[in-house]
């Protein structure tokens, strides 16, 4: 029996909650001896996937105590089992898992994070590392992080890759003459410089975002110019609509372990400029237009060049297709299951 840590169903979805889910509704596919432990039915969030599971309910504590004392309790006294945590925090005193790590922008961008979180993970995420058996990480690039930050032996850590759902697929409902991008608070996705070189532009194009406002946008002028529109959170649905309608995607992020945004587009044929830094030629390869994420000129030049040359446009819509082919979950799950049988 494979236990997995299934705190991650009890957290609101983000990149590492989706990471996760996905991974392991492939496993369950390869193996049948998968068991996920939670600390109240109740609390998944998405409930669709209890009859897809199989999930035992593990009784004490919540949260990070859950996580650390209630689970590994459980573990011990049923004879110690192999362990799968899927996002970044695991018990740290158990030692017969797999853990998952993704990346060090917490190191890399400390802005972004509050201090609570900081401390958390200074006190957790070394002792973690060293104590498990194997390390999961999403890129060639987080693992070098990780193993020099860290100083653990590349030889333990392992590269799975993300990947897009089927759900985001091609659709020719028609290109409208706006920009996408999807938002965070952090300070590290670089939306700030964005804004501005939007507003900066000669482009009639329009700039719309996904997601949450942020203080770190307070000092832009964007309420200003009818150009920029903050969309809200959407549901899965009605962000791929906006996916295919959308004249390209932009990702400006100063620092990113994978980055699923940029796929996700291109998987509903959409081009893509991103940023040039960290794991994005990685994970792009030769399928979008770069910028040098710090360089306001050479943002507003990309986005000029984007909104206004429609055979560059068709050329980044199909290879953004091409690229998408090389992830998918199914591949990353029959390279996770060798991993478990190496252990």
């Amino acid at each position: 029996m494979i236990y997995v840590n299934g705190r991650f169903l009890e957290q609101p979805i983000t990149g590492v909650q989706r990471f996760a889910t996905e991974l392991l509704l492939e496993l369950i596919l390869i193996r049948t001896d998968i068991t996920v432990l939670v600390s109240d039915l109740s609390e998944i969030k998405n409930k669709a996937l209890l009859k897809k599971f199989n999930i035992k309910e593990v009784r004490g504590y919540k949260g990070h105590l859950w996580e650390q004392i209630t689970l590994p309790i459980f573990l011990k006294k049923n004879c110690s089992p192999l362990l799968l945590s899927l996002c970044s925090t695991a018990p740290v005193l158990y030692f017969n898992q797999i853990v998952t790590h993704h990346d060090i922008t917490y190191i890399r961008y400390p802005k972004s994070f509050s201090w609570k979180f900081k401390l958390f993970y200074k006190l957790l995420i070394p002792n973690i590392l060293r104590n498990s058996k194997r390390v999961l990480t999403v890129s060639s690039f987080s693992k070098q992080e990780i193993s020099e930050y860290y100083n653990v032996d590349p030889q333990k850590i392992s590269i799975i890759y993300n990947a897009v759902s089927s759900q985001f697929n091609l659709n020719d409902v028609g290109k409208e003459d706006f920009a996408l991008a999807v938002s965070s608070p952090n300070y590290h996705k670089n939306f700030q410089k964005m804004i501005e070189a939007f507003l900066v532009s000669n482009t009639k194009t329009k700039l719309y975002i996904i997601g949450s406002l942020s203080n770190t946008f307070n000092n832009i002028q964007y309420k200003k110019d009818s150009r920029i529109k903050f969309l809200g959170r959407l549901t899965d649905e009605e962000m791929i609509l906006l996916y295919q309608k959308a004249k390209f995607f932009i990702f400006p992020s100063l620092y990113e372990g994978f980055g699923i945004p940029p796929l996700e587009a291109q998987a509903c044929g959409c081009p893509v400029i991103s940023s040039n830094t960290t794991a994005m030629p990685e994970v792009l390869g030769d399928s979008v237009i770069y910028f040098d994420p710090n360089n306001l000129t050479e943002i507003v030049s990309t986005i000029e060049t984007i909104s206004s040359d429609k055979e560059l446009v068709d050329e980044l819509i199909e290879r953004g297709l091409s690229n998408v082919k090389r992830f998918s979950w199914k591949s990353s799950a029959l390279q996770l299951n060798k991993i478990i049988e190496g252990v």
